[in-house]
């Protein structure tokens, strides 16, 4: 029995010696990185990737400056320039330096620095829907997204309607805006400020946006979570957060009824739900005869989900007359004048699901939606437009 007892004691310090001596060779066998190579090459917007593949503790700095601590080092540049890179690895209070450069060249070609084309387009329903872009008979979803592009991309772009809450457009660029210090990119609307105003207050229509990273680089943002811009009302708990709201295509056979006011020709016109237990009916006004459901769409309803934003629009004049809309103070699109920087967008401000706020080298992609469900009177309903957008960074 004592012997017996002694050599389960030996067998067993035997085995957590050799426990740990697999577990330290595992710890050094985990370390792979093989160091920096001497330079490294990437034209002006484009990202380089620099890997390292190591669980440890990694700073890396130009001019003494840190840019990164993640494993893998995404750098991107609008200034052709040599950049000094150093590497720090961390392990075991141990620190091993590597240094190396980025040369950034002058692209081949030329960008634009405006909306190089829009991948998809789903307005909700409103007063200029089927008229900003026209619908013509026979249309379907794809002819009204080129229709889209023809208005949006370029220099001289023109207008688009997104309708009320959650219509949308999604647009790329010809290359990756980069995430630089201060303000990045620009999202043109038809924002204007009242005369006089002192409070920021005229015609502002706030939509929501979305930045996305083409990391597999195929053109396309279907590798990547969307991030959504946390603008001045995101943390605020009058925003509303996963909102959904599904509209209903309006019967062409129903008598229409008319309101109280000479503008309103049907105040039941297209039925809305939405996931907070409320309901209504967007009105119908004598200004826009036309369908204001988007007429390529055969669905019976159709709906939307995000983040919902505070009403915004009062009436000042107490009569149903004058009402006015006041800008937030930053992140939306067609929140303030064009010549405004309030319209100029920070890449830094991105956010995942979790309201977290993360790091992106820069964006390729951006989705632009209502973010009000309200109707404004006569004014009708509180619907985002989309005139263009550009990079700040682009010369």
């Amino acid at each position: 029995m004592k012997n017996n007892y002694f050599k389960y004691i030996k067998i067993s310090l035997l085995s957590v010696l050799f426990i740990g001596i697999s577990a330290c060779k595992s710890d050094d066998d985990d370390f792979t990185f093989n160091g920096l190579e001497e330079s490294y090459s990437i034209d002006r917007f484009k990202v380089l990737s620099i890997p390292t593949n190591v669980s440890a503790n990694v700073t890396w700095s130009i001019n003494d400056s840190i840019i990164s601590q993640n494993s893998e080092l995404e750098f991107i540049s609008p200034t052709v320039d040599t950049y000094p890179l150093t590497l720090k690895v961390e392990r075991n209070g141990n620190i091993q330096t590597y240094k190396s450069k980025i040369i950034v060249n002058q692209e081949t070609g030329n960008y634009s620095k405006y909306i190089s084309k829009v991948l998809d387009f789903k307005p909700a329903v409103g007063q200029f829907i089927n008229d900003i872009p026209e619908y013509e008979n026979g249309n379907n979803s794809a002819a009204m997204i080129q229709k889209a592009n023809d208005y949006l991309v370029g220099g001289n772009s023109s207008m688009v309607t997104l309708g009320g809450y959650g219509g949308y457009v999604v647009f790329g660029f010809d290359h990756t805006i980069p995430n630089m210090n201060g303000r990045d990119f620009k999202v043109l609307g038809n924002a204007f400020f009242a005369n006089g105003s002192t409070d920021r207050a005229g015609s502002c229509e706030p939509g929501i946006i979305m930045v996305a990273y083409d990391k597999n680089k195929n053109g396309k943002p279907d590798d990547n979570e969307w991030y959504e811009i946390a603008g001045s009302e995101y943390f605020k708990n009058t925003t509303t957060k996963d909102y959904t709201i599904t509209y209903f295509k309006p019967n062409s056979n129903k008598v229409p009824v008319p309101g109280n006011e000479y503008w309103q020709t049907d105040v039941e016109y297209i039925k809305w739900e939405d996931n907070k237990g409320n309901s209504g009916f967007k009105t119908k006004n004598t200004f826009h005869s036309q369908s204001y459901y988007p007429l390529w769409l055969s669905d019976q309803s159709y709906g939307f989900s995000g983040t919902r934003l505070q009403d915004n629009f009062h009436d000042q004049s107490g009569s149903g007359t004058y009402w006015v809309g006041k800008s937030y103070d930053f992140g939306y699109a067609d929140n303030a004048p064009n010549n405004d920087e309030a319209s100029n967008i920070d890449i830094s401000w991105a956010v995942d699901r979790n309201g977290k706020y993360v790091k992106l080298p820069g964006v390729d992609f951006v989705k632009v939606y209502t973010g009000v469900n309200q109707e404004a009177g006569w004014l009708g309903e509180v619907s985002t437009e989309v005139a263009g957008a550009y990079d700040l960074h682009l010369k």
